[in-house]
């Protein structure tokens, strides 16, 4: 399968070492040029290009880069991905960390569906609740006791049934987490985000989730600090 990926940090990398190693065909672009990931690139087998080129002709894409840059992509980033793509967002909301308050997440619309109007395609949410270091070592193969699951939200249903399907082949229980006005239950500060649960566990921290953000996850005055100094 021809998967792009937009975005090359922790998450972004992890997926592009693991999906190449199970024989997909992989592009990742960055916000510096394809240049900065030649070694990335020699290590995985995955195609350093453009950031205007990792869609083009993929079954998957995947974007990856920190909430705030998101307004920053150009509205083509995604254009001439396969017909039938379906097109994924990992990330995650920092106000206090990272991103700054952005008054409608503040207000309580879901991060996904904030990145989706400024792509202007329909999104599924994914991989935005596990470490990028257990992305890369916790897959097991599908009937291990205590297999770790990810939820996956989504409106388009088979572009959500796609990523279901990439979730177990990458050694995890893919969770339907229902539509994309559902995905707030696995942002940050939910029992789901970042506590490595069982398919159960999910289920059941996907029912008990706030949608009141956190104190931790909610925008101030002075925000943002950094993930060691929040503000």
């Amino acid at each position: 399968m021809k998967i792009g990926i937009i975005g090359a940090g922790n998450i972004g990398g992890v997926l592009a070492r693991r999906l190449t190693a199970l024989g997909h065909e992989v592009a990742i672009a960055n916000s510096r040029g394809p240049e900065t990931l030649q070694d990335l690139a020699a290590e995985t087998g995955a195609r350093a290009v453009p950031a205007s080129e990792a869609a083009q002709g993929a079954e998957i894409v995947v974007v990856t880069i920190p909430q705030r840059n998101i307004p920053d992509l150009p509205p083509s980033v995604l254009d001439g991905a396969a017909p039938d793509a379906a097109f994924v967002d990992t990330g995650n909301y920092y106000p206090r960390q990272r991103d700054g308050r952005i008054e409608a997440l503040e207000d309580g619309l879901p991060e996904t569906r904030w990145v989706e109007q400024h792509l202007g395609r329909p999104l599924v949410k994914a991989f935005n609740n596990i470490y990028a270091q257990h992305l890369g070592e916790l897959g097991k193969p599908a009937g291990t006791p205590g297999r770790v699951a990810l939820p996956v939200a989504g409106d388009d249903a088979a572009a959500k049934a796609k990523v279901l399907a990439l979730v177990e082949e990458l050694g995890f229980d893919a969770i339907d987490a229902g539509g994309l006005d559902d995905s707030w239950r696995q942002q940050p500060g939910t029992p789901v985000y970042v506590t490595d649960l069982d398919a159960d566990g999910v289920r059941q921290g996907l029912a008990a989730a706030s949608r009141e953000r956190s104190a931790d996850f909610q925008g101030t005055a002075s925000s943002p600090g950094t993930f060691e100094d929040p503000a």
